[in-house]
Parts: C-alpha cells; structure tokens; sequence
C-alpha cells in the first residue's frame, strides 16, 4: 500500500468514526445543548417553530414534575429524559416522559442518600439534581456529581451499570453535565477537595483514565491551606469535545485556568490561565475559524478566543488568545454563534452581539428578567427562557430586533430549552412543557 492511499483510507477511517460518534446520528436532542453541542436547532426542526405562546396557545401539553432540578430535558426516539432531587438531596429521580403525548412513563428513584453535603451559599441558586442527562442509542446515561452516575436501559429505565465511588466535595452542590463521545463518559468533578477529569468506559462503567487538574490556584493563606475551605478551586463547567488535527480534545474549564485532554488518553495539552472561579459555560467551538470561545466563570468572567491548531501545547496564556472582552459577559448562559457573530445573554437580561473575528461589540440590548437558561438558534431566530416565565425571540442578525415577547410565569425556568420534532420543550418549576404550533 502507498504512503497516499494509507493516508486516504486513514482520513475515511477517521471521518467514519467521527460521524459514528456524532451526536446528532444518536438523538434528536441528546445533550442539554443539541444535536451539535452549540444550541443550534436542526434546520427541519427550526422551520415550524412557533414565536407566540401563551399558558394555553400553541401549548400542546404540560407534565407534572415532582421534587426539583435544574438539569435541562433530552430527547430520543419519542421520550424526555430529565432528573428530580428532594430539597435535602437525600432521594434522586430520573423521569421519562412521552414526547408526543406528555405521559410520564417513568419515575424512578435512582440514588438515596444517607448523608448530603449542605449547598451553603448556593440554596434557592443550586440544587441535587442539577447535572443534565446524555443519551446514547437506546442508553441514558444519568449523572448527580458524586452522589452517583448510571446507565440505563432507555425503554425500561433499569439500571445497566452505576457507580458511586467517585469523591467530591461539591460544597455548593453538583453542576457540571456528563459528555458522551464514543465509548467514552467524560465526567467533571472541580469540588473544593480535588478537582479532576475521567473517563468511564460506556460498555462498562469502569474507569478508563483521570487526570487531576494542575492549576495553581494561589488561594494559600497563612496556615497552607486554601482560603474560604477551597471555594475558589469551584466550578460547574461541562466541557466540549472538539477535534483539532487528527486528535480529539476535551477542553475544560476550571476556577483560575482551564485545560485540554487527550480523550485517548487523559494526558494535558495545554492550559490557559484566567483569573475567575466558578466557571460554568461550556466552550464553543468555531470549527470554520478554529476557535474556541471561552467564558472564565466568575461575575469578573472575561470572553476569550483560543486558537487551536498543531501549535497549541503546554501555556497559551500568552501565545494563542486572539481576543479577549473583559466586561459585559455572563456567568451561566453559553454563547451562540451565527454568520460570523457572537450573540450572548447576562445574568441579568443583556443580550450583546459580537463580531467573532474581532470581539467588537456591535450591539447590546436588555431584554427583561434573570438567566441561568443558554438560549437555542433556530434559522435566524434566538429564543431566550428566563427565571420568571418570559420566552422573548431575537433575531440573530447585526442589529437588534425583538421579534417576540412571551410571558408564562409557569415557564419560569433555570434550564435549557430542548427542540424535537418542530417542538420546543421548556422545564418550568412545577411542569415541563410542549411549545408547537397546531
């Protein structure tokens, strides 16, 4: 065989796997940002959706939840997956929910937990059940931090594999997401006691590698140990798998830097030093401009852009950051990218549109309430969910223009929105619901 034709075959191999392992070849929405990790809907979908809803109008149903969770709705093959905690943590559910009709067709009390850390400063702000379930062909695999992880049979619920012995001390409660790539179950743990990536094998459960973090988080006081019982060693971020070259990265984001990983293997590529903690924004990746989007976490939090190509090893603190926008960036909502422009939302209402290549901001706007929701792109329209019940459409373009304001108090969520089959589905605090035009 050629050098040539090893290389062609090597390259079909390759784009096969990947495509293989694509999300959007799983689910309909198989992870709390989409099919493709970035909040985009699917254009067969985005065409049909509706801009105008009421408690009643173009609302085709609403389910009973029980308990409560931030975790954002999945959705594979006619059901939605979402999980429920006591106030006090100490009974954890995964419910499943008939996507057509609204039945539940599974409640079923996954973990219970004798003892629970207290979330401190983080009530009525965090919860049990805030990680969001990923889902593999005919799998669901469910996640509450280091209360426990399982698969399950997604047409029976039962439980194929769990593991419970992967310590964290949360101290404000559990947040980062599991990612599913392949045979791999990437989970996140940065608590105050150890902060670290693994891979469980998906078939089985066990683990493949971990990798702790090697931040310096000069966080020291006097006595050598971490100041504030390590809550600046905390964040929430779930971590984007992105292909760079022929080797596909994790890029995480943790308090004071973040970090790339071999999926592979586990082993460290690069870090980038910040100077923010609590980080719980997923990266976004600009494949077209090989860019990653990076948010730093904190109210501080800073908007960067990283190259990545062959050359981004070890610290790129200094060498890869092609912009950086210190103000105006929000702690909990992940950025969008379309036609070139960067569209974001604030804690507390600021929509603000960017220009990718530049990190110029072009507009800003604010639109009413508080948002821990990421917002979703359907075609050219941005659909916002807030903690008070409005549902307000923005078109995505250069300047800003309201399209839509909704306002459904029973809507009020802190969850991202998931869309299937020309629906938009919205967690609210006491019922999920059905969003689609007759």
């Amino acid at each position: 065989m050629t050098r040539l034709s090893f290389i062609a075959l090597f390259a079909i191999g390759l784009l096969a796997s990947l495509v293989a392992s694509a999300p959007n070849v799983l689910a309909q929405w198989p992870d709390r940002h989409g099919p493709s990790h970035d909040g985009v809907v699917a254009d067969a979908d985005a065409e049909g959706l509706p801009i105008h809803w009421t408690d009643t109008e173009n609302v085709a149903w609403k389910a009973p939840l029980h308990d409560e969770g931030h975790s954002s709705p999945v959705i594979a093959d006619g059901k939605i997956w979402l999980t429920t905690a006591t106030t006090d943590g100490k009974k954890q559910f995964v419910i499943a929910i008939d996507e057509q009709t609204g039945e539940i067709l599974h409640d079923r009390l996954l973990f219970e937990n004798a003892e629970v850390e207290k979330l401190g400063g983080a009530v009525g702000f965090n919860n049990y059940a805030a990680p969001s379930c990923v889902l593999g062909p005919g799998v669901v695999y469910v996640h509450f931090g280091s209360y426990g992880t399982a698969k399950l049979d997604a047409k029976t619920a039962e439980v194929i594999w769990q593991r419970r012995d992967l310590p964290c001390r949360h101290f404000r409660g559990p947040g980062s997401s599991p990612v599913l790539y392949g045979n791999k179950l990437v989970l996140t743990f940065d608590g105050v006691d150890q902060q670290y990536t693994t891979a469980l094998d998906t078939e089985t459960g066990q683990t493949l590698w971990r990798t702790d973090r090697t931040t310096d988080y000069e966080d020291l006081g006097d006595d050598g140990k971490p100041l504030r019982d390590g809550d600046m060693r905390k964040a929430y971020c779930t971590p984007a798998i992105v292909p760079v070259g022929d080797q596909l990265q994790i890029l995480s984001v943790g308090a004071r830097a973040m970090q790339s990983y071999d999926l592979e293997t586990g082993e460290e590529l690069w870090t980038l030093r910040h100077k923010s903690y609590n980080a719980g924004i997923r990266p976004l990746w600009i494949p077209e401009e090989k860019l990653a989007i990076i948010n730093t976490g904190s109210r501080g939090a800073q908007l960067l852009a990283v190259r990545l190509d062959a050359s981004t090893k070890g610290d790129v603190t200094d060498s890869h950051v092609e912009w950086v926008r210190e103000r105006g960036n929000p702690r909990f909502a992940k950025p969008i990218q379309h036609d070139g422009l960067i569209f974001q939302v604030t804690d507390n209402g600021v929509v603000s549109c960017i220009e990718l290549e530049t990190g110029d901001e072009l507009w800003k706007k604010r639109i009413s309430g508080d948002y821990l929701a990421s917002p979703i792109l359907a075609g050219d329209r941005l659909y916002f969910f807030n903690q008070s019940g409005l549902g307000t459409v923005v078109k995505a373009q250069r300047d800003p223009e309201v399209i839509a304001v909704n306002d459904v108090p029973g809507m009020a969520t802190t969850a991202c929105p998931a869309v299937s089959s020309g629906a938009i589905f919205v967690r609210g605090k006491e019922h999920l619901y059905k969003i689609q035009s007759p």
